[in-house]
């Protein structure tokens, strides 16, 4: 089946709780909305393999909203407790248990850090250490088809996953999977084992300002995402065993407004998702802005003091905000927020867009409140079709999280047709 049709109607509401008025994926167990949904983004990863639901359900129950560190502080304890299950099978030669505990660990010292409130805490680089070690443990344990990988970029390196489908036959198509301001590499396994499954290759990357990039090499993110992703195709183009002919390139969350911006300039890429789609990430940005204080957005060009100010006020209010800020300032290595506005303006594709040439594909959720899917599908002229998971189907929310199945499923029924 394929899933062409842009729809012109509004999507329906989604189905709400009627006790707590809740939408269902709204697990409410955290006092920032944000982490609420990354709960449910951890939770997710159950389907390959890297967390389990009473593992997160029994964390989150022990984090207290009011403490900031909380988060970091109990995934931590459970990532330590997994890594203690997995030393102990590993010593008694039980290799598939500790494999499957070692995964759930990387994954779980990943999650203390979302958001982190402090991003120069020794924490922030002692768990990502973890994550990427006991990542690595889990594939070689586990006989994952996976490489760690280091790409030539610039006068350094990007870390990766090359994960080679044991299914390929000579020369094989590769996808290239990133996510975008919060996700890492090692996050989106998921599309890697449905890539293999299905004889492709896949290679996971973190870019600048993403996973170990970001909190070992001091990587920012940067708006000419075809830097990033141009020495990536070199690396690949060299491997005898991808077809040179046949990449793609997914971006998800944030990534959904980069992967198009590398598209447009690099065309060796056969094919683009963006999920979601977005044609200006500032304008997004805005949005939040106006819904905290009308004021906000503007100031920061007349008045950055006066905006930097406002901000710092807003922020002892709700603390939630504050680490926020903190964390998008850290990632794009801006010292202050009206900065940080001025660094976000060079995210936007709407001056770009018409160069994209390679077929794309924008996915979409009728819940997603970061998408602007509709504004980049009908801002395209190159060959584009419409992926919208509508109310009625679980994968509605944001970057389908909740729902890896039907997510990779319609994935990869169109890269079938298409790359």
């Amino acid at each position: 089946m394929r899933f062409t049709t842009l729809r012109a109607q509004s999507p329906a509401a989604p189905a709400m709780d009627s006790a707590s008025h809740r939408p269902w994926y709204d697990p409410g167990m955290m006092a920032d909305p944000i982490l609420d949904q990354s709960l449910l983004f951890y939770m997710a990863m159950t389907w390959s393999g890297q967390a389990d639901i009473g593992e997160c359900l029994e964390t989150a129950s022990r984090v207290n909203s009011a403490d900031p560190n909380s988060w970091a502080e109990e995934w931590t304890k459970t990532a330590d407790r997994l890594r203690s299950v997995a030393e102990a099978a590993e010593k008694q030669n039980h290799k598939v248990s500790a494999g499957q505990a070692y995964l759930r660990a990387a994954t779980y010292y990943s999650a203390a850090l979302h958001r982190h409130n402090n991003p120069k805490a020794q924490l922030v680089k002692d768990n990502t250490l973890a994550a990427s070690k006991y990542f690595r443990k889990a594939v070689k344990l586990s006989g994952i088809p996976a490489e760690p990988v280091q790409i030539p970029y610039g006068n350094t390196t990007l870390p990766g996953y090359f994960f080679r489908s044991p299914l390929a036959k000579g020369s094989a198509p590769v996808i290239i999977v990133h996510q975008g301001r919060d996700g890492w590499a090692i996050h989106c396994k998921y599309i890697a084992d449905a890539a293999i499954s299905r004889g492709y290759h896949c290679l996971l990357i973190d870019g600048p300002g993403q996973g170990e990039a970001l909190r070992l090499q001091g990587l920012p993110f940067r708006p000419d995402w075809e830097s990033v992703i141009t020495p990536v195709v070199d690396y690949l183009v060299k491997q005898k065993d991808v077809d040179a002919d046949r990449i793609g390139l997914m971006g998800l969350s944030m990534g959904g407004s980069l992967a198009p911006r590398a598209a447009a300039y690099e065309k060796r890429i056969k094919v683009c998702v963006a999920n979601p789609g977005v044609l200006s990430w500032p304008d997004i940005i805005s949005g939040f802005l106006g819904q905290i204080d009308p004021k906000l957005n503007g100031l920061w060009k007349t008045d950055p003091q006066g905006f930097n100010s406002l901000i710092a006020s807003i922020s002892t209010q709700v603390p939630s905000w504050d680490g926020g800020i903190r964390d998008m300032m850290w990632k794009h290595g801006a010292a202050a927020p009206a900065e940080l506005m001025v660094q976000m303006q060079a995210y936007s594709n709407k001056d770009i867009v018409s160069k994209i040439s390679c077929r794309m594909l924008v996915m979409d959720g009728a819940a997603d409140e970061y998408s602007q899917g509709r504004n980049l599908f009908e801002a395209l002229v190159c060959p584009k079709e419409y992926m919208l998971f509508e109310a009625g189907d679980p994968a509605l929310q944001h970057c389908q999280v909740g729902a890896q199945a039907s997510s990779s499923a319609r994935l990869f029924d169109w890269l079938d047709e298409n790359l």
